[in-house]
């Protein structure tokens, strides 16, 4: 038996010492048989109370053809075990290292196995910002109340103003060299509410009043986002600036789709939390070899005998319900409210089957549009031996689909949940986690600065220092000399 500590809260370590020693009763009283010898025991802690694992589950090896390889995991959460874990619970679970799993039948299969970003908890995910006023509805808040702190950090006073400053600055010093455009522009991504832009306008044009540069007059401030209804929000809150503001449909993953009249053109783009809620994928190198993993989405089977009983319904007939529910909305049960419910308690059923899929070498990687096996060569070279971690796959590609837009002197601001380096995915667990309806899953910022560097740019990170103990960090780019 190996043992990989991959992270633990100083107060937890009495629930880890008890994980070790119920394994090792378990060798002792041979009830284990050799299903120990080779395995390899992951700890980890999920910060995210709501999230997509059971306290106990084993990861097989496969080939790259599919059949079963010598390679297994058992992975604990140690918060959930802290609960509701029992020796009894530990021992079923290594038996089924060699007997298989005797409760898969009771449990409903959603979906086949797939890569993480093709899994559907995406389409949730979707589901979630376009029916966006559906479940706040039923939930009787906002989305953003279930943000650490109650809400975004793209609302912070402080944040905000050395925005300003810094665009200001910018134009001041452009204008200065005679570089300035006639036409100032200047981009988000992903709106939210809509109220970290109008702040920000508010203040631009005080700080422009004040100072009497006549920028204001000359900003073309663009929103984008894929939801139509968030962006019709967004256009009421900043009606006061109409003038400034034009709204546009764009997929997150490529604004260059949208915005391709703007190469070159683009002085200031700003993005919050919207990488950490685009698809991606998980690699691990074990052993000296790399595979990616794989998930398979499934209810309980406690979970789906309580939604047949609630909703009337065969336990056979949740899947196809489900998917009923994905493509028509809510209203896919005739009565809106139940729908929503059925919705709702399904997402917060939803777990998440794992296995390891060995791919033979970088080459064979599945990699979104823009991303080659350079990049992934570049990313693995300062990465542990022994590693888990996102490729990021839809943050990469906005990223690359994003550089283009800017201005030879202008900016690219992110601010979110990063991993800058690849040594500090050997320090915690990072997703996914389910975040109210949508999904959330740390960034790999490693990669970011791999296609950076590639694509002519260096990457920077700094604390976000304007909300105490804020795990957001800003990512910013400069020009590569």
């Amino acid at each position: 038996m190996h043992l990989n500590i991959n992270y633990l809260p100083q107060s937890r370590g009495a629930v880890a010492g008890e994980l070790v020693t119920q394994l090792l009763g378990l060798l002792d009283d041979g009830l284990a048989g050799d299903a120990l010898d080779d395995l390899q025991v992951h700890l980890d802690w999920v910060q995210y109370k709501s999230n997509f694992r059971e306290p106990l589950i084993i990861r097989h090896g496969i080939d790259p053809e599919g059949s079963p390889l010598a390679l297994a995991e058992l992975a604990v959460d140690l918060r959930q075990f802290q609960s509701v874990g029992s020796r009894e619970m530990l021992r079923d679970t290594v038996m089924h290292l060699t007997n298989g799993r005797p409760d898969e039948d009771d449990r409903v299969i959603l979906g086949d196995f797939t890569s993480h970003s093709q899994s559907l908890i995406w389409r949730f995910n979707q589901l979630f910002w376009t029916r966006l006023a559906d479940w706040e509805s039923a939930s009787g808040k906002g989305f953003e109340a279930a943000l650490p702190g109650g809400q975004s950090d793209a609302n912070e006073d402080a944040s905000i103003n050395d925005a300003v400053a810094d665009f200001w600055t910018l134009l001041v010093d452009l204008e200065r060299h005679h570089q300035l455009p006639e036409q100032i522009f200047a981009l988000e991504i992903g709106v939210g509410t809509g109220n970290r832009a109008a702040m920000w306008l508010d203040r631009f044009k005080k700080l422009d009043d004040d100072r009497g540069t006549g920028y204001y007059q000359r900003l073309h401030f663009l929103l984008g986002d894929y939801a139509l209804a968030t962006l019709e929000s967004a256009a009421t809150m900043l009606e006061r600036h109409r003038d400034a503001v034009n709204t546009i449909a764009m997929d997150a993953t490529n604004p260059m789709r949208s915005l391709s009249f703007l190469r070159y053109k683009v002085l200031s783009i700003h993005l919050t939390n919207v990488y950490d809620n685009l698809p991606a994928d998980e690699l691990a190198r074990r052993d000296g070899h790399l595979y990616l993993v794989e998930v398979r989405p499934y209810l309980p089977a406690t979970t789906a005998a309580h939604m047949s009983e609630t909703f009337g319904m065969p336990v056979t007939d949740i899947a196809q319900a489900m998917e009923r529910l994905l493509e028509a909305g809510p209203t896919f049960l005739g009565d809106r409210a139940r729908g929503v419910q059925f919705w709702r308690e399904l997402w917060e059923g939803i777990r998440l089957e794992e296995r390891l899929r060995r791919v033979d070498g970088v080459a064979d990687v599945p990699l979104p549009p823009g991303l080659t096996s350079y990049h992934l060569e570049d990313l693995l070279e300062e990465a542990p031996d022994d590693v888990r971690f996102q490729l990021s796959n839809g943050a990469a590609q906005s990223f690359l689909n994003t550089l283009p837009l800017l201005h030879p002197r202008g900016y690219l601001q992110v601010q979110d949940i990063f991993v800058p380096t690849m040594a500090e995915y050997r320090s915690g667990f990072r997703g996914p986690g389910k975040m109210d309806g949508s999904v959330l899953s740390w960034v790999n910022g490693a990669l970011l600065r791999a296609v950076a560097a590639r694509a002519g740019y260096d990457v920077h990170f700094a604390p976000f220092h304007y909300r105490a103990n804020s795990r957001t960090t800003i990512l910013y780019t400069t020009p590569r000399d």
